[in-house]
């Protein structure tokens, strides 16, 4: 197998995430969980998307998944390495996407990284280096307030200089809409100042087809899924990957009992958790409970496991973000998220033993927690359920065929879980 793209993600929903996005690119695409073991049977594909979940760990971990994930890639042939992140740019000071770059750029032995969080399909852009959510800039979005990585400064050759070691210049709008040799050229006074990363603008769709024809003449890009779709079709119109058709075929229908678990605290997800109330009974944990007593989460198996039978059910620790201010405040930001996640571990493996074979997860770090817990090594890219979400398939399952959603929790409308339901047969 030799590939035509290799990518590194930092969580798994946005490993799907970008799956999806290549896969409707014409890439025929498979996700892996973890760096594959090298007796994992993969069929011919041209990218694989390996997930970690090293957005929020230690830097230095973070650094070593990512440079094990490279190694393989590279040994399979992949010419080129997206460093996938979160199109919000999920990133404290202290967080790990400089850290990762640096490492990953001084083994490939780049001069020169692009780097963009822009996707305006899902109103994510990049103007003047500022990253906007729809019409505002991300520090006044609701999306700053993520409970592990919040955001409060939207200029992102700011945020990145102060995480990466090497300096951080810019490839304006202006540029890029001049085409991809003026973006090289760009590059190249950049790189000849000692600059090793470019945040670069994009704000039409255009922009990242002009974005993916550069990066894919270097060895390392950094960006969400737009600069995956952006990769995927410059591959395709240069001819070093022949356009497969996006098939929404499935294969066989698994069935067996079905259930969702939220985890995600944006107000995407809440809502979501709101609607879903409508058409299937839901839960809600009291994450205080998980924390300062025993018996939450057998609480919550001995609620589901009798309604499985009748149809699908919905188990959230979802909370507002005043409601995980207050408990990190009371139990520590780490040792908080860390509980929860582990307790939804805990609930998901009992599940499925109970039998449910389709299980829909929204929250990345939730969706970490639960694939690491049920041992799935590996996804076939199937059906779209929203933007950035797709319906997968589970390799190598230890509980045998599986269908999973993992969506990170800003993405899908306010009938998601009713949505992939409908899909996930």
């Amino acid at each position: 197998m030799t590939l035509a793209l290799g990518c590194i993600a930092d969580d798994y929903t946005g490993a799907s995430d970008l799956a999806n996005t290549l896969t409707r690119a014409g890439l025929r695409t498979v996700q892996t969980i973890g760096v594959p073991a090298d007796d994992l049977a993969l069929p011919e594909v041209d990218a694989v998307v390996v997930s970690l979940k090293s957005r929020s760990i230690e830097a230095r971990l973070a650094v070593a998944r990512s440079r094990a994930a490279e190694t393989w890639l590279r040994g399979r042939g992949a010419g080129h390495v997206l460093f996938k992140i979160c199109s919000t740019f999920d990133s404290t000071d202290a967080g790990n996407i400089g850290p990762v770059m640096d490492a990953l750029r001084a083994d490939c032995g780049e001069a020169i990284v692009l780097v963009t969080p822009a996707f305006p399909e899902t109103g994510r852009t990049v103007y003047q280096g500022n990253l906007f959510v729809g019409a505002v800039p991300l520090n006044e979005s609701p999306l700053k307030d993520h409970p592990l990585n919040p955001m409060r400064d939207s200029n992102l050759v700011r945020v990145l200089a102060r995480q990466s070691k090497t300096q951080v210049g810019l490839v304006d709008l202006a540029t890029v809409a001049r085409g991809a040799e003026a973006v090289q050229a760009r590059l190249a006074e950049l790189a000849g100042k000692g600059i090793g990363a470019a945040i670069i603008d994009a704000v039409f769709d255009r922009d990242l087809e002009t974005i993916g024809l550069v990066a894919a003449r270097h060895r390392l890009s950094v960006g969400a899924s737009g600069m995956g779709l952006g990769l995927a079709r410059a591959l395709v119109s240069t001819g070093k990957v022949r356009s497969a058709s996006a098939s929404s075929e499935q294969g066989t229908a698994v069935g067996g009992a079905a259930a969702c678990l939220a985890g995600s605290c944006s107000q995407a997800t809440l809502q979501q958790i709101a609607k879903a109330e409508s058409v299937m009974p839901v839960l809600r944990l009291d994450p205080d409970r998980i924390l300062t007593e025993e018996g939450e989460v057998e609480r919550a198996l001995a609620w589901a496991t009798p309604r499985l039978a009748e149809g699908p059910v919905l188990i959230a620790s979802s909370s507002t973000p005043d409601q995980v201010a207050a408990l990190q405040a009371r139990h520590g930001r780490d040792a908080a998220g860390h509980a929860i996640e582990q307790a939804m571990a805990d609930i998901a493996e009992n599940l499925v033993k109970s039998g449910v074979r389709r299980l829909i997860v929204a929250g990345g770090e939730t969706s970490g927690a639960v694939v690491d817990r049920l041992g799935i090594p590996g996804f076939l890219v199937g059906a779209e359920i929203a933007a950035g979400v797709p319906v997968l398939r589970a390799v190598g399952a230890e509980a045998g065929d599986m269908l999973l959603a993992l969506k990170s929790g800003n993405f899908g409308g306010p009938e998601f879980f009713a949505d992939a339901l409908g899909l996930m047969r």
